[in-house]
């Protein structure tokens, strides 16, 4: 008997390891949408912007101190995942990610999630997912449109906005080639030129240009920078860090000439 159960385990841990080594089936970007879009159907029915995630966070926050540089940190899951007090160690900055967010989601929590904190500036990140078609099919014009309501909303509150570009994507490895299925690097270059162009009409915005610093010669991701194809790891990070704190004093003013 003991023998029976033996052999037995021996063989579904071989079974399981077997299926565990598999490599993830290629989805086409249809499936991949489709799976995502099932997967969050509760959260997208109930609170479509997500507003409980920070509900708690932002009622405990106390206001900024008069002499505070606080800045928010508005994003889906790049942001989410940044662990800004590593990277910035000291700094007033507040993380408001969620993945997977498009932009029409963002929208609906800008107020409890940027205004209502008083930051001096937001650092906007997102795109990508509106893109892939998280929430829906997406224009670009109507992206586009939603930037642009980031920016005057911000304006009419006096908080000067950082517009992030939109990051590059590769399909070098297994794990990132259902991510990039979904993400067009024609559609990334186009959201981001006009980026820079509303910026360059828009004084109190600015362009963040993380894309240059990261992209390799073939138009994509830096293959060393993320394993997955779309989420940065920690050299990716350390890339973009310092490329987000000039941007912020900048848009302070306490840059160095």
């Amino acid at each position: 008997m003991r023998r029976s159960v033996l052999i037995f385990t021996v063989l579904a841990f071989c079974t399981f390891t077997a299926l565990a080594q598999q490599p993830t089936p290629t989805l086409t970007p249809d499936q991949a949408r489709e799976q995502y879009r099932n997967s969050k159907a509760a959260t997208l029915r109930d609170d479509f912007g997500e507003l409980g995630r920070y509900r708690e966070a932002n009622a405990s926050l106390k206001p900024p101190a008069p002499a505070e540089n606080r800045v928010v940190f508005f994003g889906d899951s790049i942001t989410d995942i940044w662990r800004l007090d590593e990277y910035f160690p000291g700094k007033p900055y507040i993380n408001r990610g969620i993945g997977g967010q498009t932009t029409p989601q963002m929208l609906i929590r800008f107020r409890q999630d940027v205004i209502d904190l008083h930051p001096k500036v937001v650092v906007i990140l997102a795109g990508t997912n509106d893109i892939a078609g998280n929430t829906g099919p997406m224009r670009l014009e109507d992206i586009e449109a939603n930037y642009a309501s980031f920016a005057e909303l911000a304006s009419a509150n006096r908080i000067r906005v950082v517009f992030s570009s939109v990051l590059p994507v590769h399909n070098y490895t297994p794990q990132s080639q259902n991510l990039f299925a979904l993400r067009s690097p024609e559609k990334v270059l186009t959201l981001n030129h006009w980026l820079k162009g509303y910026v360059a009409a828009h004084p109190d915005c600015l362009y963040l240009d993380y894309f240059s610093a990261m992209v390799d010669d073939k138009g994509l991701l830096n293959r060393e920078l993320a394993e997955d194809g779309l989420h940065p790891n920690a050299a990716g990070y350390k890339i973009m860090a310092p490329l987000a704190e000039t941007a912020i004093e900048k848009a302070l003013g306490t840059s160095k000439p």
